[in-house]
């Protein structure tokens, strides 16, 4: 599929704001290819073999395979060091003043070019090999949207996900095994005030991707969870997805008993519910409230306080 025949669209915020749900949701959309977190393909799925959302390992499913030969001729050919230089140099939170200039540095636009590259052909082959025109990258990080929004030939969109700073910070401490993973490996846990931090940094940059020309819309997790339909219809909306009424029937049930029936999925990387399959049920996890130390909630607030105004989540009982 050539460029200018799909779209992309990527899910941005913190890690733990339900965008895995928000993925599978949209993957089940007409016309949509979900990638999974696409930044730790190139680790996780080339380099580690880890399974895909299908069940698979990386490099012996079919789907993956066919998208590495239309964009590489092959992961063999893929220089996987090479990458990780080009993302450190210029792919970090720290770069995000630089990334929003509009013309950076010689330099860095050098490397932000060979950088995209990779991805535009990944996206590209992802587009080509589904049949689809919309590939959805559920990466998150701030700093990829910012260099991947330097690339103008790429129609990108972004989806920006917030979750409630202390329901996050309260998921980070949370111990979670990685099933794609052999043995015993488990997500990255932080602190509280660490979490916090990281908050005020993904969902602070988005705010100031917003003001630029690329498109960005802002969901949050605790709108969505209530009313998954008029959600998943008003991101179609964003998308340019046509999403009738028909085309949502794999959505059920009101209030606490909604529920999305969902098929596998080929997600290199991301959340261990990517694997899940079948009928899910759509509720809100709060747990926080009654789980978090009320030191931790009051340092989480404090840290957070402005955003965590902005978004509405000090209005009423949240």
């Amino acid at each position: 599929m050539a460029l200018g025949d799909f779209k992309v669209i990527y899910l941005g915020g913190m890690g733990r704001s339900g965008s895995t749900l928000i993925e599978r949701l949209l993957g089940e959309l007409p016309g949509v290819c979900i990638a999974g977190e696409v930044v730790h393909l190139w680790e996780r799925g080339v380099v580690a073999n880890e399974r895909c959302g299908c069940g698979t390992e990386f490099r012996s499913c079919e789907f993956w395979s066919r998208v590495g030969d239309s964009a590489f001729g092959g992961w063999s050919n893929l220089d996987v060091q090479r990458i990780a230089e080009l993302r450190a140099s210029v792919d970090r939170t720290r770069f995000i003043p630089l990334l929003a200039r509009r013309s950076p540095a010689a330099g860095l636009r050098r490397d932000l070019g060979e950088y995209t590259g990779y991805y535009q052909r990944l996206y590209q082959a992802l587009a080509t090999v589904s049949g689809c025109g919309t590939v959805v990258d559920s990466s998150k990080h701030a700093s990829l949207a910012f260099c991947l929004s330097q690339r103008a030939e790429l129609d990108l969109r972004v989806v920006h996900v917030v979750r409630d700073s202390r329901a996050v910070a309260h998921s980070w401490t949370r111990q979670v095994r990685r099933p794609e993973a052999p043995g015993e490996s488990f997500m990255t846990t932080y602190s509280p005030l660490r979490a916090a931090r990281e908050w005020n940094a993904q969902n602070g940059a988005l705010q100031l991707l917003a003001r630029t020309s690329t498109p960005v819309t802002l969901l949050r997790y605790e709108d969505l969870v209530p009313a998954v339909k008029p959600a998943v219809r008003s991101l179609a909306n964003f998308a340019g997805l046509a999403a009738p009424d028909t085309g949502l029937a794999f959505i059920g049930g009101e209030g606490p008993a909604q529920w999305a029936q969902l098929h596998p999925a080929h997600t290199a990387a991301g959340n261990p519910m990517r694997f899940t399959a079948g009928r899910i049920a759509i509720r809100s996890d709060d747990r926080w409230q009654q789980d978090m130390p009320d030191s931790a909630r009051r340092a989480v607030t404090a840290l957070t306080l402005p955003l965590l105004n902005h978004y509405g989540y000090l209005r009423g009982t949240q």
